[in-house]
């Protein structure tokens, strides 16, 4: 059973080291121990701690985005293919709506990361832009909740 959390800092380690892993590393820009620290210390941003039973497997980074959008920025889920990430997906829709009275949400994809453009739309999530990021292009992708 997958179950989220808000973060605590004491955590920010373990991000680091989930961010460092081959699968994660290539589809994301990781960040320092600062650098979480400040965007936790940031009221505009959620971090939500996955976790399986009572293992920390994850974590998500969201940002307040307007009176009723929130942008996914950061999914990281250590163990691939077994589910979690789209287990903790669906709990972290669940608390937007009902934790932070959010009902549309919004994430970027880099165009090369097929498998979670995949994921993304196959949970509802629809491209609705395109923009990039150091040179490398990302797609923008939306859902209403």
């Amino acid at each position: 059973m997958i179950r989220l959390h808000p973060s605590s800092v004491t955590e920010i380690a373990q991000f680091c080291t989930f961010e460092s892993l081959s699968d994660v590393r290539n589809f994301i820009i990781p960040y320092s121990p600062d650098k979480h620290l400040a965007e936790m210390a940031n009221p505009k941003r959620v971090y939500l701690s996955i976790y399986k039973q009572t293992q920390l497997v994850g974590f998500i980074i969201l940002a307040l985005d307007g009176e009723k959008s929130v942008e996914c920025r950061r999914v990281v889920v250590a163990e691939q293919g077994h589910g979690i990430g789209q287990a903790a997906m669906l709990a972290m829709e669940a608390y937007c709506t009902q934790q932070l009275d959010r009902h549309r949400i919004w994430l970027d994809v880099f165009a090369f990361n097929t498998r979670g453009q995949h994921i993304y739309q196959k949970m509802g999530y629809n491209p609705f832009s395109k923009t990039e990021f150091d040179g490398k292009p990302l797609l923008l992708m939306e859902k209403e909740l």
